[in-house]
């Protein structure tokens, strides 16, 4: 009697049986790790947060400490266009009154990040649950719901802001927490139709497959199975949407600081938000010649971030993509 030896083919088959199963969260860190540029967009984002968290541990200086006689010092590594001496301890040189360049920029990074992340849950909150609701009940009140999305989706987001940012800019709530309130709130009034027509659309999909209806049989309440069953099959693209939302929540935030109506002057180094990149590119814009870094650093550093979560986005979206599955 012979032994026949099993082909390579038939070992790999058997190989992919037998192999123990992984869940879907698995198979898509596993895709997304595999992504070098979202890999390095994580590594990038990590580092700001990092930078933002521990910024008056790795700030050198105090970013608001005037240091007379010291104003516009270029950086040791780039003497520029002045006869003016650079000094090593002022890394990135000085701006128009004394303050250390490099310590802003890292004080900088607390409002980009913070822009970034605490606006967009504002939106996935109040978008989630009125697309959930629109979606599910349906008839008049999905009709209403839709109306009001067209026409806070036809106002120009860059007019609205200014706008709210003007008129309430010396109001209590503009002054409260320098004005990062107002921002956060004129930044989600926006943007949360985006969410809300989304997650519609997943809800109509998926409201009359088999696993919801089994739920209203066995006596599931509306909001159990809206919260519970439909939700949860809902992340993919809202995880892939915040990816893409946060770096324009952070550009947004830059240029409002670039022309002047973002984060309002900090009086004590004490504070949670003491400056912005915006405005710091504000205050480069006008020192261009004399201190050119003073507007690249903070420039370079939203461009870092756009990019890394661009990266991060993108990896995301194949990762999620149930069509990718067992493809990489």
């Amino acid at each position: 009697m012979s032994v026949q030896t099993a082909s390579p083919n038939k070992i790999a088959v058997i190989n992919d049986v037998f192999k123990p199963s992984r869940s879907l969260g698995q198979e898509a860190w596993s895709r997304l790790i595999r992504n070098k540029a979202s890999v390095a967009g994580m590594f990038i984002v990590g580092f700001f947060i990092f930078l933002a968290i521990f910024a008056p541990v790795i700030a050198p200086m105090d970013p608001l400490k005037l240091h007379s006689g010291k104003r516009f010092l270029p950086p040791p590594f780039d003497q520029g266009a002045t006869n003016i001496k650079a000094e090593p301890e002022f890394l990135l040189g000085t701006d128009s009154l004394g303050r250390d360049v490099l310590s802003r920029v890292i004080y900088g990074a607390r409002v980009s990040m913070v822009v970034g992340f605490l606006p967009t849950t504002i939106i996935l909150l109040m978008g989630s649950t009125i697309g959930m609701i629109s979606g599910y009940i349906g008839g008049k009140l999905d009709n209403l719901l839709m109306r009001l999305t067209d026409v806070i989706y036809a106002f120009p987001d860059l007019l609205f802001f200014i706008i709210v940012m003007v008129a309430l800019r010396d109001s209590f709530i503009g002054q409260f927490m320098n004005g990062l309130v107002l921002l956060f709130a004129a930044l989600a009034i926006v943007n949360w139709v985006g969410v809300a027509r989304l997650i519609r659309g997943q809800v109509l999909s998926l409201k009359q497959k088999e696993f919801v209806e089994a739920a209203r049989c066995i006596g599931a309440k509306d909001t159990r199975i809206m919260f519970r069953h439909i939700l949860p099959n809902s992340l993919s693209p809202l995880i892939v949407w915040a990816a893409f939302t946060i770096p324009g929540l952070i550009i947004t935030e830059a240029v409002l600081g670039y022309l002047g109506l973002g984060l309002r002057p900090a009086t004590d180094s004490g504070q949670f938000f003491v400056t912005s990149w915006g405005v710091l590119m504000l205050d480069g814009q006008t020192a261009i010649n004399s201190q050119p870094y003073l507007l690249l650093a903070p420039a370079i550093c939203v461009a870092l971030v756009v990019l890394a979560f661009t990266f991060l986005g993108d990896g995301l979206r194949d990762a999620l993509d149930p069509r990718m599955r067992g493809t990489q």
